[in-house]
């Protein structure tokens, strides 16, 4: 069975994005050895992308070409629209729509955002592991990654990797749904 891995970057206070889904912060960030703290890794064990409505936009209005051609890229949404035989945009029944892309064989599937696709996911027990890279920038406010989290659930770290300038990623396994969450 797939696993559905989360894959982001945060900043120190927990925004993936500034109020009006800027991501400056993040790019802006000084990288002198030009890493890609684990990205082409990642990415390469995947080969399904999910991803809510206004990240997809976000990603649109950058005005390049689309990042993920060799991957089906499904858009949770019951607005947007796509043109695109790679984009598939689903409005109902997702949680059943994720549990059958979960079923079929294949990589793991990639959870790109956003805050609350996150939080859609997480209470519903669907993803699997958590690789969150932390910008050490605070923002003071903006989207948050946990935004609307109902669910309590244990994670166990699984690695901590800190890059050369400052950046941290730490990985994460959820432990046993039926572990109890103190």
């Amino acid at each position: 069975m797939r696993k559905i891995k989360l894959y982001i970057a945060t900043s120190l206070d927990g925004y993936i994005a500034t109020l009006d889904g800027g991501l400056d912060w993040l790019t802006a960030y000084p990288n002198p050895e030009i890493s890609d703290y684990g990205y082409s890794d990642f990415y390469n064990t995947v080969d399904i992308i999910i991803m809510g409505g206004s990240t997809y936009q976000s990603i649109v209005d950058m005005d390049i070409p689309w990042p993920y051609v060799d991957k089906q890229t499904y858009v949770i949404s019951r607005t947007k629209k796509s043109n695109s035989n790679i984009v598939e945009v689903v409005g109902e029944d997702i949680i059943s729509k994720v549990a059958e892309w979960k079923s079929t064989r294949g990589e793991d599937i990639w959870l790109v955002g956003g805050g609350e696709m996150v939080a859609l996911f997480l209470n519903n027990n669907l993803v699997d592991s958590m690789e969150i890279t932390v910008i050490p920038t605070l923002l003071g406010s903006g989207i948050p990654l946990f935004p609307t989290v109902q669910k309590a659930s244990n994670w166990a770290v699984t690695d901590v990797i800190k890059h050369s300038n400052g950046v941290v990623t730490t990985h994460y396994k959820r432990e046993d749904k039926n572990k109890a969450v103190k």
